[in-house]
């Protein structure tokens, strides 16, 4: 009966170590710029958000917006981020953004964090101006922890919210540049929810 039950727990912990960190990235060609509370030396920040390490992430929640800047740019990369948001958490992934010092969904392609956003084709799991979301929206993040997996290929685009497709679609107009994490301001203009990302990496293609 001893030997049984030891053969259990062994089986037990095969099963977690495969299935359960199935979806988590690995290996040398993953670059980590967040891993916990650790990576706000990974990268510049602007604007007013009021950044910083707490509970084993990095954390924004006050200020009237504001973004933190890789420090380095990309062409063609996948990014893996474990994000927390709010149901009126106004955040986001910006990707090529082509002026770093200004960042926006008009210089950059905006993966967006947003429930509640007041035009709804491009809220949580869109990229905004580019690729919708159905409405009335299906994608929501507000109240748990989150994945995104995005990949940017050339003109390919495509986002994974806790690993299902919420848009793909091909679109060349910004060809590389720095990525930004955004800590936005909520429904007219009122301080949003909390945005905390507890693992960012990214792996060149």
């Amino acid at each position: 009966m001893k030997r049984l039950s030891l053969i259990t727990m062994g089986l037990l912990v095969v099963t977690f170590t495969v299935f359960g960190c199935a979806n988590h990235p690995w290996g040398p060609e993953w670059v980590t710029l967040i891993d916990g509370d650790k990576g706000l030396e990974n990268w510049n920040r602007i604007g007013e958000a009021n950044w910083r390490a707490e509970g084993g992430a990095i954390v924004a929640d006050q200020g009237k917006g504001g973004y933190l800047v890789s420090k380095n740019s990309y062409k063609d990369f996948m990014i893996y981020a474990e994000f927390w948001a709010e149901t009126d958490t106004n955040s986001g992934i910006f990707l090529r953004a082509s002026d770093p010092n200004k960042v926006g969904a008009d210089s950059s392609y905006e993966v967006n964090i947003w429930d509640i956003r007041p035009d709804p084709i491009y809220g949580t799991g869109a990229i905004v101006d580019f690729a919708r979301v159905p409405v009335p929206a299906v994608y929501k993040a507000g109240g748990r922890w989150n994945t995104y997996q995005i990949v940017a290929k050339g003109a390919h685009l495509s986002v994974k919210l806790n690993d299902v497709v919420t848009v793909s679609t091909e679109n060349g107009r910004f060809a590389s540049g720095p990525f930004a994490l955004q800590f936005g301001p909520g429904v007219k203009g009122v301080t949003g929810g909390v945005i905390k990302w507890r693992k960012v990496q990214i792996k060149t293609l």
